[in-house]
């Protein structure tokens, strides 16, 4: 065991972690008490201390020409190094701290073993004091330490250069707290050395400690992307459960991280069926796992999972519904009726916005990423130069392309968002007729328009079934239909469970009866006009494309491009169903694809007012009065002949 450290063996001077002697004139300009020293004149003590503080060992160094009575001097004929070097050790002192207010650490430091005489003298001194030499042998030290600060003037440079090393970054013990990096510091000394003839720094040590530290974080990354991917690595993989492990758990259920890798697994092998399915599984089990696991993490109804699963593959279903655990953007639509985007933009920047253009598609839209006020109380907002609205809302608008001096019927305007761009688009000219069935949502669309200030908007309340009958004769019409909502589950988490079969049948019915109306409400002897442009916030099938294939049987229409130049085509067949070959001028939009809610757009063109069922019934009447009329005839003759 070491002795303890006795008072005489070190002086403690201001700020100073070892002892050293000072000029006094020097110790004055630098605000410093000189002290004295208690050990014999003429020698110096340098002086170090083990790691745990258990022990210590000293040697003596004989004093040079620049040394005398204890007092350290300068020399004219002193090489330039040197007083630099010693210069180091008296002018370690951090500016605007009291000495006395910063604790003294000590570290532990490799001395030259210049001869066994001098180990002996430390066993002797040790032995007088009342201690042993137990700790003799580790703390001999394994070699000849080299200073990294060593200069050409000598050992008596390394000694204060190294004291003023300790005073600067301590003992070193303090760096980081992990105990593997102690015991690898502790056990090899330098890191970086594999001689250990060189200790490292502190900072060095902190350095090595934090790329460590980095390295592990690394490889625990590593192997959570791995269990992501299900383990499929070294043979790590799930297989699929049987029906008894199934029922098991119905009553147990399992991990929400094990359903996850078990989707990811499920997924993978469903992707490629033929080679990495196991032997005596088929598909419909797969599946079968895969939709029930589904149902499990994302909290979805049975219902829409198989909806989901026959419009999306396995991998891209699971994209889909992890973006619709995201919610979209914030967008913004700027009123080009009073201000341009790029005014608008500098505006918001000033006020501590981040934004950027939406967009090549759109030259009015921005989208938001982070602001410091809120983005629905802005001034501007207030004033009327920007409307919120998601950017999926304004693809029907630009599909529709109104032109100025045209008549143009909003089916179902409310809150007003599109019907404020189609206002904007016409240059408040013509005569836009916005129309809600709802009558407490015409408060919203009311205000919107105010405060966005289109001038040539009508706001009617009316059953859009109903419309032909009140009003017609327009050149372009919008019908924004309501819909389950399959689109915006970000928006709306209830739809999750909330929707089922009778829900879409309903939904789907409605929608034809008002794209119906809507067709009979438009001119097709329109000069610039004739279009109908039917959207939705759904991604169904029986909602978009089988509504659309229900007008071309009915109606005199046809589907042209929406002059969208993005967005995935409609489908012309979807399962055992098969639709009109133009319905690939219809588009679609997805939040896993174009991070934007899910929507359906198509464009129609009328080319006659005519209505194919009632043509039908024109002619069976028609046919019915002429055998009516022929029979009368016929009677009439039987009559005449009789007479």
């Amino acid at each position: 065991m070491g002795r303890r450290k006795d008072k005489s063996d070190v002086q403690r001077g201001p700020g100073k972690s070892a002892r050293r002697q000072q000029d006094p004139d020097l110790a004055e300009l630098l605000g410093q008490k000189p002290f004295s020293d208690k050990k014999k004149k003429g020698t110096t003590a340098a002086t170090s201390v083990t790691k745990g503080g258990k022990g210590k060992r000293r040697r003596e160094v004989e004093p040079e020409d620049h040394v005398q009575d204890g007092i350290v001097s300068f020399t004219d004929d002193m090489e330039p190094s040197k007083k630099k070097s010693m210069a180091k050790g008296k002018k370690n002192k951090k500016f605007g701290k009291k000495a006395e207010d910063k604790p003294v650490k000590r570290a532990s430091k490799k001395f030259d073993s210049e001869s066994e005489n001098d180990d002996d003298e430390v066993r002797k001194e040790i032995k007088k004091k009342g201690g042993d030499d137990s700790n003799s042998d580790w703390l001999r030290p394994a070699g000849k330490a080299k200073n990294p600060f060593e200069g050409d003037g000598g050992d008596d440079d390394d000694d204060i250069d190294d004291l003023m090393m300790d005073d600067d970054f301590g003992d070193g013990s303090d760096v980081g707290s992990d105990d593997d990096d102690e015991q690898a510091v502790a056990a090899g000394g330098s890191d970086g050395d594999s001689d250990g003839s060189v200790e490292d720094l502190p900072i060095e040590k902190q350095s090595k400690k934090l790329d460590r530290r980095k390295a592990r974080d690394e490889k625990m990354a590593a192997a959570e992307m791995r269990t992501k991917a299900g383990g499929a690595e070294g043979g790590d993989r799930i297989g699929l459960p049987s029906e008894a492990e199934l029922a098991d758990e119905e009553e147990h259920p399992l991990e929400l991280s094990m359903i996850n890798r078990r989707i990811q697994e499920v997924s993978r092998v469903l992707s490629n069926f033929k080679q990495l399915h196991e032997p005596g599984r088929t598909r419909a089990e797969y599946r079968q796992v895969f939709q029930k696991d589904i149902r499990a993490y994302y909290s979805y109804n049975e219902f829409l999972v198989s909806k989901f699963a026959d419009l999306f593959h396995s991998n891209e279903l699971v994209e889909f519904l992890e973006a619709n655990e995201v919610r979209r953007p914030v967008t913004i639509r700027t009123n080009s009726l009073k201000t341009k985007r790029r005014d608008l933009a500098q505006a918001l920047i000033n006020r501590g916005v981040n934004l950027d253009p939406i967009g090549k598609w759109s030259k009015v839209g921005l989208v938001i990423y982070d602001s410091g006020v809120p983005i629905g109380a802005t001034p501007e907002y207030l004033a009327g130069h920007y409307m919120l609205q998601g950017g999926s809302s304004m693809l029907p608008c630009i599909a529709l392309a109104p032109q100025h001096n045209e008549s143009v019927l909003d089916m179902c305007a409310a809150p007003g968002g599109k019907s404020s761009y189609l206002g904007a688009l016409m240059r408040n000219t013509g005569f836009l007729l916005a129309n809600d069935a709802k009558k407490d949502r015409c408060k919203a669309l009311v205000g919107n328009l105010h405060r966005l200030g289109v001038s040539n908007a009508v706001i009617c309340n009316y059953d859009g079934r109903a419309f032909p009958k009140v009003m017609g004769g327009f050149d372009r019409v919008l019908v924004d239909a309501p819909c389950s909502g399959t689109g915006v589950i970000s928006k709306d988490p209830a739809v999750k469970l909330s929707k089922d079969e009778k829900d879409i049948q309903r939904c789907s019915h409605t929608q034809r009866e008002l794209l119906l109306a809507a067709i009979d409400s438009c001119n097709a002897k329109s000069s610039t006009g004739g279009y109908v442009v039917y959207s939705t916030c759904s991604v169904l099938v029986e909602e978009n494309e089988a509504v659309i294939d229900y007008a071309l049987k009915r109606r005199h229409v046809k589907l042209v491009p929406t002059g969208i130049d993005f967005g995935e085509e409609g489908f012309t067949r979807f399962r055992e169903k098969r639709f009109h070959a133009s319905l690939n001028h219809s588009r679609r939009f997805y939040p896993h694809t174009h991070n934007m809610d899910g929507f359906f757009v198509a464009k129609l063109k009328k080319y006659s007012n005519k209505i194919i069922g009632e043509e039908k019934k024109k002619k069976e009447e028609s046919a019915e009065s002429n055998d009516a009329e022929k029979q009368e005839d016929a009677e009439a003759e039987e009559e005449m002949d009789a007479e």
